[in-house]
């Protein structure tokens, strides 16, 4: 598999105590373990199984992915903004790699 795109959308700006959207993507082929190659062998399951926001060092979103989760997985939530900072995305797989994106946020 090609490495995973990460795709995050985070204003550059808010005012202090805002609520902002946060949007993220990642290309991620999402292999249940379901399906069987040509030859009928198991293809081994390769999902993004945990998915984690923090700001600051503090956990602001997390969850935990199953295998009827699609490909390419989205995520939209909000989050309060009570000063200028960094938003830290994390994405872990089921073959122990971990993808990170990280994106500030002026706070006026």
């Amino acid at each position: 598999m090609a490495a995973p795109r990460i795709r995050v959308k985070v204003p550059s700006s808010a005012s202090a105590g805002e609520v902002i959207t946060i949007k993220t993507l990642i290309s991620h082929e999402m292999e249940s373990g379901q399906r069987k190659d040509k030859d009928g062998n198991t293809i081994p399951r390769e999902i993004i199984n945990n998915f984690t926001c923090e700001f600051n060092g503090t956990k602001v979103f997390e969850c935990q992915l199953d295998p009827a989760i699609s490909s390419n997985p989205y995520f939209e939530f909000y989050a309060k903004v009570p000063e200028s900072g960094t938003f830290k995305f994390t994405w872990q797989d089921d073959n122990g790699e971990t993808y990170t994106e990280e994106k500030d946020i002026e706070v006026s």
